[in-house]
């Protein structure tokens, strides 16, 4: 049997209107329609807190491998080798273990002095300016240099690579991602893989280039060039593009929510809270997508093998059979693990970094700027399909 949605019920992910505020639709997809069809664009979606951590966990039914992208999937074409966000177990088990013995909880920690300072000089530069940029003062900016630290690329060469990643995750208004656009080859950054091969230093691409790991024929092994790119690009892009949405959304939302902000800036040790509550409240990614490799049977229906199934993150993350008053943003509110970096087997490996990122930007802008209020008839949102977040985002501070 098909599945029924109400008919005056629409959920588009290419949809700006209901991009500029998706949270109504989330609702009534919870409420009405927790499995719903979108003829149009030929996808399901389930946005219920419970469906989209199934979808997330059951990786034999709901699988990676042919992309987590609607687009991508449709267009079925191959991953590259080592875009492991992109793989199944035990491939995906393989090429993750072997990122996470390099990106460690120690490598991680050693970043925060270079991440104040930097956060520190982009906010200086703007003191007594009365203007500040959230996004591309500090939101496009300290993520781009995290990475850059990280892998060894020259800062000269950082923010090239970050307008390269910007352009391949952006879409025309209202219009798909084109696939063959989304994916980096990683030859942007050949010249430094391959200086790194032969003068080794300590960063994150040297470790990369040794670390050895057993593949799936058993064969002990280091990653090919090609893997090493694909590596690359992919922390290059994912590392930078959603903790500067996170720090734009952390500028939103407290500038929408003036008491918190105010709360926040006389006890700085309320911050790690209150970043926890903009990823739940305002994830950088709403809607993700796997393909379906079986028949799936969810709220009496059958999902039919073959298909995508979207699950949507900005949705779960408000679903008060979870969060309490989930439309409403407290930083006070007792720790309930959101979804804004996943679950199971594909979850982010760079939470902590992010999470990290996230804090010392607010600590530093709330240290300068206890206040601000946002220039609304200047701040524009991105156009992404898979991403929610802002291209310019100014704002008056004192």
């Amino acid at each position: 049997m098909a599945v029924m949605s109400p008919s005056e019920l629409y959920y588009d992910p290419f949809d700006r209107g209901i991009d500029a505020d998706p949270y109504p639709v989330y609702r009534r997809l919870r409420e009405e329609a927790p499995l719903y069809y979108n003829e149009k664009h030929d996808f399901y979606a389930v946005s219920r807190v419970g469906d989209v951590e199934r979808v997330l966990s059951d990786d034999e039914t709901f699988i990676s491998g042919r992309g987590a992208i609607l687009e991508f999937i449709r267009a079925d074409i191959p991953m590259p080798p080592g875009m492991f966000i992109f793989e199944d177990p035990p491939i995906h088990t393989r090429h993750r273990r072997l990122l996470a013995r390099v990106f460690t909880p120690r490598r991680v920690a050693e970043l925060e002095p270079k991440i104040r300072a930097f956060c520190a000089r982009s906010l200086d530069a703007v003191v007594g300016s009365g203007r500040l940029d959230f996004m591309a003062d500090l939101g496009a900016q300290v993520p781009m240099r995290t990475i850059g630290m990280l892998l060894g690329i020259p800062e000269a060469d950082q923010d090239g690579h970050r307008q390269d990643t910007d352009k391949s995750l952006r879409t025309e208004s209202g219009e798909p991602m084109d696939p063959q656009d989304g994916f980096g080859s990683g030859e942007s950054f050949a010249e430094y893989i391959d200086w790194r091969a032969e003068h080794p230093s300590d960063d994150l691409m040297t470790d990369l280039l040794n670390a050895e790991f057993e593949d799936e024929d058993g064969t002990v092994r280091c990653l090919t060039r090609a893997e090493a790119l694909t590596y690359t690009s992919l922390l290059a892009s994912a590392g930078s593009e959603t903790t500067g949405h996170l720090i734009s959304w952390s500028a939103k939302t407290l500038a929408d929510h003036p008491d918190q902000r105010r709360e926040l800036a006389r006890d700085p040790s309320l911050i790690p809270a209150a970043v926890e509550e903009v990823l739940r409240f305002e994830p950088p990614g709403h809607q993700f997508a796997r393909y379906v490799n079986r028949d799936a049977r969810l709220h009496g229906q059958t999902v039919p093998e073959g298909s995508v199934m979207l699950f949507l993150i900005g949705s779960a993350n408000r679903d008060e059979s979870r969060f309490q008053d989930g439309e409403r943003f407290d930083i006070h509110r007792k720790y309930v693990k959101s979804l804004a970096f996943g679950v199971g087997a594909h979850y982010c490996l760079g939470a902590a970094l992010a999470r990290l990122e996230g804090r010392i930007a607010l600590e530093e802008i709330l240290k300068r700027f206890p206040e601000w209020q946002i220039d609304t008839e200047n701040a524009r949102m991105a156009s992404a399909s898979i991403l929610r977040g802002w291209d310019s985002l100014p704002a008056f501070i004192p």
